[in-house]
């Protein structure tokens, strides 16, 4: 089958189209034809490299979650699953190819008014919007910031903040054309991409919900209010400095907090239950899955020069 590895770290041109097996499903898992693959910000950290003490090697498949049709399983897999429409969670890797392999625990049926596109654009976002928010202890009326509101994740905190009550949604962003896309899916005040502009927006923020992370994150502590707190989900703009945490201490009578958040922490059958939650309401147009393009599979390459160039507004998906 046809598949898209990391032939060498740096840039997308790392990326390459090359010809390996067919894998085969074992005890617990499925074999899945996606029709839709999605294109990720760690999918783009593992290609750089970035992650390689992480035990991430040159040859390997990017690709975290594919939608499409399930066509075999491993031998203690019920066998209904076979031909049934499905989003999957893939792992770390394995899913910019024609057939990819998924545990069944990470597998959930697609509704038929959703399409693949679509639930591959809500499906890790969605999950890590929604447990974002509970993780900076967020409540209906508390003002939040989005710090690069423009991708998947930021897109779905967004609209998911909106929906729980904020009293203010703020978000960074790098145009105003995208400001005004982000208001129609709830925001209430655009900033640049320093957390300036907008004459009236808030003073402070009760949430930052940091998707971004890199050189500028300690910055935003300071546009926390007191007993405010700050959520990283994300580093699609690298890691911070070593010692951002002075920022913090040095406003320590303000009672900030900082906390990371991992979607890994989560119980399987707690995403699985906001998951199928989400899909539902996108099913019924309640939520909103903004994709950016589709691209063939061969084009992988092209997608992560979209992405490395800042173009993207929602999520690229492959399609094999």
């Amino acid at each position: 089958m046809k598949a898209v590895a990391i032939r060498a770290f740096g840039g997308p041109e790392g990326l390459a189209v090359i010809d390996v097996p067919a894998p085969v499903p074992a005890e617990g898992q499925v074999l899945i034809a996606p029709e839709a693959i999605g294109v990720g910000g760690v999918d783009a950290l593992i290609r750089s490299g970035a992650l390689a003490a992480y035990g991430f090697q040159e040859g390997h498949i990017p690709g975290g979650e594919v939608a499409g049709t399930v066509t075999a399983v491993g031998g203690d897999v019920d066998t209904s699953w076979i031909g049934r429409r499905v989003w999957a969670f893939t792992g770390v890797g394995g899913g910019y190819a024609e057939l990819a392999i998924a545990p069944v625990e990470e597998v959930l049926p697609l509704p038929d008014n959703l399409s693949a596109a679509d639930a591959v654009t809500l499906g890790s976002s969605g999950v890590v919007a929604h447990f974002g928010l509970s993780h900076a202890h967020f409540a209906p009326g508390e003002s939040v910031l989005v710090r690069g509101a423009a991708g998947s994740i930021g897109i779905m905190t967004v609209q998911l903040a909106a929906r729980r009550g904020a009293g203010a949604v703020a978000v960074t962003t790098s145009s105003a054309e995208r400001g005004d896309r982000l208001r129609e899916l709830g925001a209430t005040h655009v900033l640049d991409r320093s957390g300036e502009g907008g004459d009236d927006a808030p003073s402070g923020y009760d949430v930052v919900v940091d998707v971004v992370a890199g050189a500028d994150m300690p910055s935003f502590f300071a546009k926390l209010h007191p007993n405010g707190r700050m959520v990283a989900v994300g580093a699609v703009g690298g890691q911070p400095p070593a010692d951002f945490g002075a920022a913090m201490m040095a406003a320590f009578q303000r009672s900030l907090s900082f906390a990371t958040f991992s979607a890994a922490t989560v119980a399987v059958h707690d995403r699985r239950a906001v998951r199928t939650e989400q899909f539902a309401a996108a099913g019924r147009g309640e939520l909103r899955a903004v994709v950016h393009e589709l691209l063939p599979l061969e084009q992988a390459v092209l997608a992560h020069r979209k992405m490395a160039a800042g173009e993207v507004f929602g999520r690229i998906v492959l399609t094999p």
